[in-house]
């Protein structure tokens, strides 16, 4: 039974990359041994590492002062130690709170500096994303969100500023093209769009790094992983490697231009599908509809059993909005095929 998996996360994966992640559980390359049970510094993981990290800088086209690191903690880490790294106690901080996730980030990032809040959605529960709003040029970075996985919105373009911006990519990262030299920090929980829960990725632009006078706890400084390698404590060993197969697989289909292609194709097809249909409405400003994280609702509150029960039997999953929202959400990551969006598109027509 093919069953398609729209959950925001942890989220559907390449059916291939399942395939060979199961047989390396049990043995790895032949070597008669899990790669869940070899050790992090064995020759077999440090090849792995080494593909990962080469497999970012290709598929992104770093430059050359970018590092990559696999760390853990999730996202949610990245949102202090992000301000740790960046701020000092009297420096200034800009944030754009779009939802949950920027919420948080503000949250945490106000323990290390001076924090403002340029600009916010909040007014309309998250349904778009603001724009107008001018930016100073006396912060260490912006901080944004680039696609909101609750609310269902997303950065079409990144804010003009000459401050590094600083970037929670977790549910789109690798689902487009993007200039990553406008970005300081760019970080992304694997859960979404890249791997299993467990690792977090972090592009960080080394020349930002040492310029602030706080003391930071050895674990939580970036200086620290860049020159170990990401290996200054047992790295979360299964997350890389299935990270690092999910690129390899993403590599292999005509990276990220042409998965920015497919995702589009994908999200018309279902925003289509809800402006039609008078059974559904949207929830997010059409203009800044995520691409990732479709977000809409019934138009009569009573339909929604209704329309539930129907997906569930078409075997559409993961379809209930956050909890916060309500509605539905119909994550359309990577490796959703269009088969699946137009499984869920037919269950539509039929209400």
């Amino acid at each position: 039974m093919k069953v398609y998996n729209f959950s925001a996360g942890p989220a559907i994966l390449p059916q291939s990359v399942m395939q060979q992640a199961g047989e390396a559980a049990i043995d790895y390359n032949g070597i008669g041994l899990s790669i869940l049970e070899i050790s992090h510094r064995s020759p077999e993981f440090v090849a792995v590492m080494d593909e990962a990290v080469s497999l970012v800088k290709e598929l992104l086209k770093l430059p050359d002062n970018y590092e990559v690191l696999f760390l853990s903690g999730g996202a949610s880490s990245q949102f202090f130690m992000t301000a740790m790294n960046l701020l000092g106690d009297n420096d200034k901080a800009y944030y754009v709170n779009t939802g949950t996730w920027s919420k948080k980030a503000i949250k945490e990032a106000m323990a290390f500096g001076q924090v403002t809040v340029l600009a916010s959605s909040e007014d309309k529960k998250f349904s778009y994303i603001p724009k107008g709003y001018d930016i100073p040029d006396d912060g260490k970075y912006l901080h944004i969100t680039s696609n909101n996985t609750v609310a269902g919105t997303q950065y079409r373009e990144f804010p003009a500023t000459t401050m590094p911006i600083v970037c929670d990519m977790s549910s789109d990262i690798f689902s487009r093209e993007i200039d990553v030299s406008k970005f300081g920090i760019i970080y992304a929980g694997a859960q979404k769009n890249m791997g299993p829960a467990g690792t977090t990725l972090v592009i960080v632009n080394k020349d930002l790094l040492g310029k602030i006078d706080r003391k930071i706890p050895t674990m939580l400084d970036y200086r620290t992983h860049i020159e170990k390698g990401s290996m200054f404590n047992t790295p979360p060993v299964f997350p890389i490697y299935v990270s690092m197969l999910t690129m390899r697989w993403l590599k292999d289909n005509g990276g990220i231009a042409a998965m920015e292609k497919r995702n589009a194709e994908k999200a018309k097809l279902l925003y289509d599908e809800i402006d039609r249909n008078p059974f559904f409405r949207g929830l997010t400003a059409k203009e800044d509809r995520s691409l990732m994280n479709v977000t809409f609702e019934t138009t009569n509150p009573n339909d929604y059993d209704t329309f539930l029960k129907a997906a569930t039997e078409a075997n559409c999953s993961g379809i209930k909005g956050h909890r916060s929202v309500g509605g539905f959400r119909a994550s359309i990551y990577n490796a959703m095929p269009i088969e699946g969006v137009q499984a869920l598109v037919d269950v539509m027509k039929s209400m």
